[in-house]
């Protein structure tokens, strides 16, 4: 059985950071292309950030420079590292896994910017 579970959301002030945890099991992160995914009440889900089965990463425009995604393959987990947040960074964050052909889904944590 997949799993992919979030942690470290939280409510956070314009200009701080905040770092996302997602351990998975089931599947080998090292194996799968793993990424960050984002809602916020009414928009469609957005693609924040991917990293590669080689390890490279690839960030969407509009955290590109501001967000880090990494890979821990000896916890089998994946962290994104955010900073300069605002509050149009609010949204639920989404942690996926693609492992031979399938996509598999966290359930969500929630990233709230505000003074």
């Amino acid at each position: 059985q997949v799993q992919l579970v979030e942690s470290g959301g939280g409510l956070v002030q314009p200009g701080g950071s905040l770092t996302l945890s997602c351990a998975a099991s089931g599947i080998p992160v090292e194996n799968s292309v793993m990424g960050w995914y984002r809602q916020a009440p009414g928009t469609q889900r957005e693609r924040v950030a991917t990293i590669t089965r080689s390890g490279s990463p690839v960030y969407g425009e509009s955290v590109q420079g501001r967000f880090t995604i990494s890979r821990d393959n000896a916890t089998n987990s994946v962290t994104l590292r955010m900073t300069a947040l605002s509050p149009e960074d609010t949204a639920t964050y989404y942690c996926k896994g693609l492992y031979l052909f399938r996509d598999y889904w966290g359930q969500g944590t929630q990233v709230t910017v505000s003074s």
